[in-house]
């Protein structure tokens, strides 16, 4: 007999998205779902505290006192009581029953720590092109319930609370952008399986109060400290390269001197993911070069997550 009790607690992370995120608490609230709620508030200097209180008495909301980044979402993490933890951005909602199908899935299969979710754009609800990527992986998921992954997408995943806790939560130095990247391969390395599930939903409505640059420069400066803390220094040293090949005139200069920022704390936290997740990723980049198109791979996607805040 399947509990009456919530199995999954909805984390939802904003910063300066007032009406967003009253929005998306306001869709999350009317979920036919079992579910849990809290919003994690990072530093909100437009009224959100005040507003989502007034508007839901009964919701719990965490304010952090200072803009965390993705870090923010361990707080929620921190506070929940349940197995399993969904994670939500301010311009996300999860559709109706994808929480309890993504709960009876975790159930049923004791190796996933995460199911990333299909995600539809808009109102017309096209699908992103992230997800099409996800559906192409070619790593072996014999026995799972979708594709297997070695990256997932932060605004849009539901994990298991205890891997979350074991692979030690977003890395507060990163602040936001590609943060994935990192505890991916942490899971890999863990042993756990990450899934691309379409089956489970949520829809994301982009915020147009977004700074395209500085998210470019932490997404690119986030990669070169994934590489560095987690791969071969051959491989990290290619990885490096090939993303300030990428990058063109100041953005190239200001992601050098910002990645530099990580030498007096990334050889004490480095650790080299085994040789099964590093094939596991070059089999990814493989994919890319066959498939006429980039495959998950940490470090390298494209929303819905968490947006610089």
């Amino acid at each position: 007999m399947i509990s009456a009790e919530p199995r999954i607690t909805v984390v939802v992370l904003t910063h300066d998205r007032r009406d967003e995120v009253l929005r998306t608490v306001g869709g999350l609230s009317a979920l036919p779902d079992r579910i849990r709620l809290c919003v994690v508030d990072n530093g909100s200097c437009d009224g959100t505290v005040d507003a989502l209180r007034a508007a839901f008495p009964d919701l719990h909301v965490i304010e952090t006192g200072d803009n965390l980044g993705a870090a923010g979402r361990n707080l929620g993490v921190r506070w929940t009581r349940t197995p399993y933890v969904a994670f939500c951005d301010d311009d996300t909602c999860w559709q109706p029953h994808s929480l309890d199908l993504a709960a009876d899935i975790l159930d049923r299969h004791p190796d996933v720590a995460v199911l990333c979710a299909q995600v539809q754009v808009g109102t017309e609800g096209r699908p992103d092109p992230a997800c099409e990527r996800m559906a192409r992986s070619p790593l072996p998921s014999r026995g799972l319930p979708g594709k297997a992954l070695l990256g997932f997408l932060a605004g849009a995943a539901v994990m298991r609370a205890c891997a979350f806790v074991e692979a030690g939560g977003y890395h507060p130095a990163f602040f936001i952008g590609a943060e994935e990247a990192l505890m991916a391969l942490d899971f890999a390395a863990a042993g756990w399986r990450m899934v691309y599930c379409p089956r489970i939903v949520t829809r994301h409505h982009p915020s147009p109060r977004r700074d395209t640059p500085l998210r470019r420069r932490l997404l690119a400066r986030n990669e070169i400290w994934t590489a560095w803390l987690r791969l071969p220094v051959a491989e990290a040293g290619r990885e490096t390269l090939r993303i300030l090949r990428e990058l063109r005139g100041l953005d190239r200069l200001a992601v050098a001197g910002s990645a530099l920022g990580g030498l007096p704390w990334i050889p004490g936290q480095r650790r080299v993911v085994p040789p099964r997740v590093l094939a596991m990723r070059r089999a990814l980049a493989r994919g890319m070069k066959a498939g006429g198109g980039p495959v998950p791979l940490p470090g390298r996607r494209s929303a819905p997550s968490s947006r610089e805040r």
